[in-house]
């Protein structure tokens, strides 16, 4: 029969890895306080800090609960290759090929786990797309970026929430915001910030020549309680409210219960309008706000220790991070980690993850030449 010592042994080595990047040893410790937290009868007297308790137990529970079962299934697996291996039995080959296959798989998921190593890779994510060069095309490109990113988070099982979208006039949309909500959320859609550019065929030519748009992604790491970490003087405030409007079908309100609120000291502008009042718009504005201010200052201060440490990137012609071309062939290319699909249909309608896992191994490797 099939030898699989090697194979076997090789996913031995794996799921002892995982031990050691999920942390097993110290998330069982983590475990036993979480749930003593958990229990106690106060626990929900604050909010803000019951959420965070369940979340991480969750997460916690997550991690060694994932990690046990490979571990199970691979302990199951090795058997049952001892036993084949002893009675000379080969109708187990397949069964065990179908073990280990599945180890396989589910160690990708989990190892995908270790290229999370950011301080807020695990949050939740507000991001925005905003419509660039390119016209009425450009609009049209923002709102399948949308669907895009709508899409693959379905396919995740992240929690999703519009809170605003603007038409783009002929068609597509100039901006929207919108909130994914799910752990690590920020750590994958981190990959997709920047500039993505269409070249296509445009619909809205009627001479059917070939067009190049371009729209935007911003992504920043959301909490549900930011008081600890940024402080907003309402003086520096502007809070306009006006009616809902643009691709909210019969869930826009048509009262002027929407919210944009500017803060003029930095020139960030957010708007929230899906919610069912004011008020709850203007409380998850206050949210993105935040979120755009707390990302802004750490921003600013990985500015500055770059430029102590004499850091200088070369800026060169093109600013996008990805092209999506229609015409004259079918490629989704991106720029950074060189990672192509050939499959354009599958990207826009969600199928992301080949595309985000080749930039993160990317990243980190080029983290690693850096250091």
């Amino acid at each position: 029969m099939r030898d699989f010592t090697d194979t076997l042994n090789d996913l031995d080595r794996r799921v002892t890895e995982a031990h050691q990047y999920l942390r097993i040893a110290l998330a069982r410790e983590q475990l036993t306080q979480l749930e003593s937290r958990a229990s106690q009868p106060d626990l929900w007297d604050d909010p803000d800090q019951a959420r965070e308790v369940t979340t991480d137990l969750s997460n916690v529970k997550d991690d060694i609960d994932t990690w046990g079962t490979v571990r199970d299934d691979l302990d199951d697996a090795s058997t049952l290759f001892e036993l084949a291996r002893e009675e000379k039995d080969d109708s187990l080959t397949e069964e065990i090929e179908a073990a280990v296959g599945g180890l396989d798989s589910r160690l990708e998921e989990i190892e995908l786990r270790a290229l999370f190593n950011g301080e807020h890779d695990e949050h939740d994510a507000v991001c925005e797309v905003h419509s660039g060069a390119g016209g009425t095309d450009a609009c049209d490109w923002a709102e399948m970026l949308l669907r895009m990113y709508l899409r693959w988070a379905e396919r995740k099982g992240f929690e999703i929430e519009l809170g605003e979208a603007t038409d783009g006039g002929e068609a597509g949309i100039s901006s929207a915001t919108f909130l994914i909500k799910g752990r690590y959320a920020f750590g994958f859609l981190k990959a997709e910030r920047g500039v993505h550019r269409l070249v296509r065929i445009s619909p809205f030519d009627a001479n059917a020549r070939r067009h190049t748009a371009f729209a935007s992604l911003s992504v920043v790491p959301f909490f549900e309680d930011l008081s600890g970490e940024v402080e907003i003087d309402v003086e520096d405030l502007r809070i306009d409210t006006y009616r809902s409007s643009g691709a909210g079908g019969q869930h826009v309100n048509v009262t002027d219960s929407a919210v944009r609120i500017t803060h003029l000291p930095t020139g960030i502008v957010v708007a929230c309008q899906n919610e069912r009042s004011q008020h709850q718009n203007k409380d998850r504005a206050m949210q993105f706000l935040a979120a755009k201010l707390a990302d802004l200052r750490r921003r600013e201060r990985n500015a500055e220790m770059a430029v102590l440490a004499g850091e200088q990137r070369e800026v060169g012609f093109g600013s996008q991070i990805r092209s999506y071309v229609l015409h004259p062939y079918q490629q989704v290319k991106d720029i950074r980690s060189g990672y192509e699909v050939g499959n354009v249909d599958g990207v826009l309608d969600g199928d992301l993850d080949g595309l985000i896992e080749a930039y993160l191994r990317w990243r980190r490797e080029d983290d690693a030449r850096s250091e």
